[in-house]
């Protein structure tokens, strides 16, 4: 006899893998680069503006009508998944309805995988165990981005953009 779960039952497992890089990401301070050009000056703009047409402070509904009905829609997130290894969850802000954040996961073996190139526009380092992660301000946007990827065979790629606190 094969034990079945409820869709809705692993979305509460599934969303915490998804808050979880965001809590952490903004914890990485220590981390937390600032894009500046090669040749020194000011800031530049992140390469990586949006996903999948999506940007931080477009509405709600905006959000809905561009990537169709989440999985798990309410007030203040949505989830969406696109397919077995490719997952978004969407962050609004609850009194303008406008997106605060976007988390993306894909997990091993997904198709259109976000590289680091098409984030930063270069490679990141990996460390000994394999795995990468940058976090990059940017003030003149009012957001920062950042890019994860953990070790091991069955690596979970996960890029965060995320509206700068105060701005």
């Amino acid at each position: 006899m094969a034990l079945s779960r409820s869709p809705r039952l692993l979305l509460v497992p599934k969303t915490l893998l998804f808050v979880l890089p965001l809590l952490l990401a903004g914890l990485a301070v220590a981390q937390t680069q600032k894009a500046k050009p090669a040749g020194g000056g000011g800031e530049v703009d992140p390469v990586f503006q949006d996903y999948r047409g999506v940007q931080i402070g477009w509405l709600a509904d905006d959000v809905r009508k561009k990537l169709g009905n989440p999985a798990d829609k309410g007030d203040e997130q949505d989830f969406y998944i696109f397919g077995e290894k490719e997952t978004a969850q969407v962050l609004y802000d609850k009194a303008t309805r406008k997106v605060t954040a976007i988390s993306v996961d894909f997990v091993s073996g997904a198709t259109s995988v976000i590289t680091p190139q098409q984030v930063f526009g270069a490679d990141i380092e990996a460390k000994p165990d394999g795995s990468k992660y940058r976090l990059v301000r940017y003030p003149k946007v009012g957001y920062w981005i950042s890019y994860s990827r953990t070790a091991g065979d069955t690596p979970i790629v996960t890029i965060t953009l995320q509206k700068l606190t105060g701005q």
